[in-house]
């Protein structure tokens, strides 16, 4: 397993310039105006209103710009986002409005007042011990070591991890579900498909918790 992880971070170092490119040049101050219909759901500020809706606050530019362009392929899809993706035509608004996202305070759930922890000490000491160590049993590899100690990365040039500290619990739930279901698949080399596979429901849950106390 380690193998394999080592593997597809390989994979992903070598994919993060690529895709830190083709985000550059964005314009943020632009942005703010192009993204006036982003913030209905994500906030004016990058702070979700609706939980089910990932915070954008300080996301990296290049992740969020992979997303809206996988959901423009098909490679990722949502019965709201894949036609509010496909809305982006000129990919220059897209930039700007990833720039614009990634310009605000880095989310956190002590800001925002959606998605936010259970608060329950034994559940958010279970999810921490699970994000900080993984499960040698199920060979599941410690999220820190992708996503960093805070959940914020480890490399703030590296592209393809996202920022998942403070994001939203309800968020976090349904995309490691769908990852574990195989109905997300876009991720660099299918590597968190085969992590989320090997967690459990309640793991799931508690390593969601204690990234939505951030």
């Amino acid at each position: 397993m380690i193998k394999k992880i080592a593997m597809c971070v390989a994979f992903a170092s070598s994919s993060m310039a690529m895709q830190g490119v083709l985000a550059a040049g964005g314009n943020a101050v632009a942005g703010k105006t192009k993204s006036e219909l982003c913030q209905s759901c994500h906030g004016e500020n990058g702070l979700s209103v609706n939980p089910e809706c990932p915070n954008l606050a300080g996301q990296k530019p290049g992740y969020i710009y992979k997303q809206v362009t996988d959901f423009q392929k098909s490679l990722r899809n949502n019965d709201t986002m894949s036609p509010m993706a496909g809305m982006v035509t000129d990919m220059q608004d897209l930039k700007d409005i990833a720039a614009y996202f990634s310009s605000q305070k880095s989310m956190s759930q002590k800001d925002g007042g959606f998605g936010k922890s259970s608060g329950e000490k034994k559940k958010l000491e279970a999810g921490k011990k699970l994000f900080m160590e993984g499960n040698n049993d199920s060979g599941v590899y410690g999220c820190v070591n992708c996503h960093g100690a805070d959940g914020r990365g480890k490399d703030a040039s590296n592209q393809i991890f996202p920022i998942i500290g403070g994001q939203t619990k309800d968020y976090l739930v349904k995309q490691l579900m769908d990852l574990k279901a195989g109905t997300r698949t876009n991720d660099p080399a299918g590597m968190m498909g085969d992590i989320a596979k090997k967690l459990s429901e309640k793991e799931i849950d508690e390593v969601a918790d204690y990234l939505s106390s951030m």
